[in-house]
């Protein structure tokens, strides 16, 4: 029998990737899937850009609002609750439609995971003072000694990254990226997948949408949903969630290490860098057929590039 067909629906973020999977579901029978490592949390709906109710009870999204902030949640979490979502939407006879801008999460889906060692709290929390004495960017620059490749994907304040890399190191006396060339477990076997990645060419274009989209977010209360979550008393600034693009820059402002203006500032500034590592990860991928989702002057309309999807899906 042929594979089940299954769609990545793939982009940077403030692409249009929500509004163009809702648009494709009038058209196509398909469930959507959120890959999206932020929206995974429940509290965290602002600043995440997540749909808002009236939208989620029109078109479900799986896999949104299914951890608490003060949890974590990773890539093999992800591909454990991706293949079980994508068999019950096959077995109702309908598509998985998967959409998000967490490459990993799209990585791992497609390749599985790599033979990595189980977490060393020892060596954790080892790497963690010393990120305190000397900062991340320290241990980013030994990192780029013993493991170049994961270096460069890595932004030097990647904390979270930085630490599992050099935990790995520190563990195994091998890269990362070396133990990475073995993976087992992915879907790429078991399902026909159909990628699309949505690639603005204006850069210029796509950084006036992202930051009116954080001052859109502002206006919704951005500041308010932060403050919350601040004041809840059991989270802190290690914890994944809270490191989240946005969510980082508002809760050192509420720890008043930042202006509200100059959080804004940064929480752009971050999610432009976010975009840039998105389209870096897209423009080396394999598989996707590529859509250009801007002109000259603007971004092309959602039904036209829904029109554009749904050729490259014939």
């Amino acid at each position: 029998m042929d594979k089940p067909l299954a769609i990545n629906l793939m982009g940077p973020t403030a692409s249009g990737k929500t509004a163009l999977a809702i648009e494709l579901r009038k058209h196509l029978p398909v469930e959507l899937i959120n890959v999206d490592s932020t929206q995974v949390y429940c509290q965290l709906n602002i600043g995440s850009a997540k749909p808002d109710a009236d939208i989620l009870a029109r078109v479900p999204h799986r896999l949104l609002d299914i951890r608490d902030p003060a949890q974590s949640y990773s890539a093999a979490d992800f591909l454990a609750d991706a293949r079980r979502e994508m068999a019950d939407i096959c077995a109702s006879g309908r598509i998985p439609l998967l959409v998000g801008g967490s490459m990993m999460y799209f990585k791992v889906l497609l390749e599985g995971l790599s033979r990595l060692p189980a977490a060393n709290q020892q060596i954790r929390d080892t790497l963690e003072l010393r990120a305190q004495r000397d900062g991340w960017p320290s241990l980013y620059e030994q990192l780029a000694e013993v493991d170049p490749q994961t270096a460069s994907r890595l932004h030097p304040n990647h904390s979270h990254r930085i630490q599992r890399a050099l935990e790995v190191y520190l563990v195994t006396g091998t890269p990362m990226s070396a133990l990475q060339t073995e993976s087992v477990g992915g879907l790429s076997k078991d399902y026909n997948f159909r990628q699309i990645s949505l690639i603005p060419q204006n850069r210029k274009l796509l950084h006036k949408r992202i930051e009116q989209r954080f001052q859109s977010m502002m206006e919704l209360g951005f500041v308010r949903e932060v403050e919350q979550l601040y004041n809840r008393g059991d989270l802190h600034i290690n914890l994944p969630a809270i490191r989240a693009v946005g969510y980082r820059q508002l809760w050192n402002y509420w720890a008043g290490e930042y202006s509200l203006e100059d959080a804004v500032k940064k929480g752009v500034v971050a999610t432009r860098q976010l975009a840039k590592r998105q389209m870096t990860w897209l423009r080396n991928w394999s598989g996707a057929t590529t859509i250009n989702i801007d002109n000259e002057k603007e971004f092309f309309s959602i039904k036209e590039i829904c029109k554009q999807s749904l050729q490259v899906l014939k």
